[in-house]
């Protein structure tokens, strides 16, 4: 999907659930009847006054579009999510700004719904849906988090490592030196072939000088010497 990347796990059922129910008022209003017509372009036009100029039936049918391709927008995972989600977030804010101005919705001098606003008044729960998903980070961003996480876990192993080796330097006393414990496996295993060396040179030398002493006739094994 381009834009946002693929539709996460938390975005499907709000994504699912909003563009199904939207959908579903669309098809209902394309064909709605005058009443109807009447009424939503009744409260719409107390909010936007320049909806006077469309006629009622009008109205509801470029409503019902309006709602049905906000419906499958959102039912179809290649519409980008963000995108998706500015579209709803227009929307349900167009609703509670009819919510806001019409009267009859509200209490007086306060947010909450009157019995004949509770319908109207639960699109803020499409508004904070919309936000949601116009809010949700994008798949790079996520990735770039990813990888800051992956840095940090790298550099907190490097700082136990570290303090690993500062302790055993502590425990050798003020005269050891850090270089000691870096790579000692290494000079370990350095030490070793040098001794291995020198042992060789060392038996090598002394065959060498049994040969001079005692004639290259002489057999090694049969000389008191080696016994």
């Amino acid at each position: 999907m381009s834009g946002c990347g693929k539709v996460r796990a938390w975005q499907v059922p709000l994504r699912l659930i909003t563009g199904a129910f939207i959908l579903h008022s669309g098809m209902e209003k394309w064909d709605g009847p005058d009443e109807q017509a009447q009424g939503v372009h009744g409260m719409a036009r107390q909010s936007f006054p320049f909806l006077e100029n469309i006629d009622a039936p009008r109205f509801l049918r470029l409503l019902a579009a309006g709602e049905i391709a906000l419906g499958a927008a959102l039912l179809t995972p290649a519409v980008p999510t963000r995108l998706a989600g500015a579209a709803l977030t227009g929307f349900a804010g167009s609703l509670m700004a009819v919510y806001a101005q019409t009267p009859g919705l509200r209490k007086e001098g306060s947010v909450w719904p009157t019995p004949d606003g509770i319908g109207v008044s639960k699109d803020s729960w499409l508004l904070a849906i919309g936000l949601a998903l116009t809010l949700s980070p994008r798949e790079k961003h996520l990735k770039n988090l990813k990888h800051l996480k992956q840095l940090k876990q790298a550099k907190d192993v490097r700082d136990v490592r570290d303090a690993k080796r500062h302790g055993r330097h502590q425990q050798h006393g003020p005269r050891c030196r850090p270089e000691q414990h870096a790579g000692g496996g290494e000079r370990l295993k350095q030490a070793k072939q040098a001794k291995e060396l020198a042992k060789t040179l060392s038996q090598g030398g002394h065959s060498h000088h049994h040969a001079h002493r005692h004639g290259p006739a002489h057999a090694r094994k049969a000389c008191p010497a080696h016994r």
